[in-house]
């Protein structure tokens, strides 16, 4: 059965508005390595809106603005299947819409074969967690504050905490903390 791995980068704050947020090389290129272990991209309309076109663009035109951007850029590309959870759109080129039940989806998601499934964004994954659906967390932690922004994990509800195994942490150039744990 495929994995479902939730990744996103935040600042010391909980910001993950990336609008708030400067990127680094090293935080590129570990999303990138990531991406290149996913069959699958899960995302809600409103993430999959930000991350498309900009990035197949960047990786058709080598248009980024860095080596790591590039890279990220085709690794995004290069995984074969996209997965948009929406409630107002009926079609996306490059992506499959879906309606559905959100765990039902999911769980046909995991049987089918293939690399792992990787989820981001904060609505979508907010759900995700409150189904208890997400086998692996991924935190890319920022030293940053930046005061205001969209938070992680912002409104969530759940029905019981959620038990996680730490797994492993890795200190990147930057200074940001790569955080791994996986569901108990």
């Amino acid at each position: 059965m495929r994995k479902l791995i939730y990744s996103i980068n935040t600042t010391l704050d909980g910001c993950c508005d990336h609008t708030r947020q400067t990127g680094s090389d090293d935080i590129l290129d570990y999303f990138a390595a990531l991406l290149r272990d996913a069959g699958t991209l899960l995302y809600g309309r409103i993430t999959y809106q930000l991350m498309v076109p900009f990035w197949p663009d960047v990786a058709k035109n080598r248009s980024g603005q860095t080596a790591a951007a590039n890279g990220f850029a085709e690794a995004f590309d290069a995984v074969p299947s996209k997965v948009v959870f929406s409630r107002t759109l009926d079609s996306l080129e490059g992506a499959r819409v879906v309606r559905g039940d959100l765990r039902e989806e999911i769980l046909k998601l995991k049987q089918e074969p293939g690399k792992d499934i990787s989820a981001g964004g904060i609505d979508l994954a907010s759900q995700l967690m409150e189904l208890d659906l997400i086998d692996e967390y991924r935190f890319v932690v920022r030293p940053a504050l930046v005061g205001d922004g969209r938070r992680l994990l912002e409104g969530i509800s759940l029905p019981k905490t959620l038990q996680l195994k730490f797994v492993d942490a890795t200190v990147l150039q930057s200074g940001s903390v790569a955080l791994k744990y996986v569901k108990n």
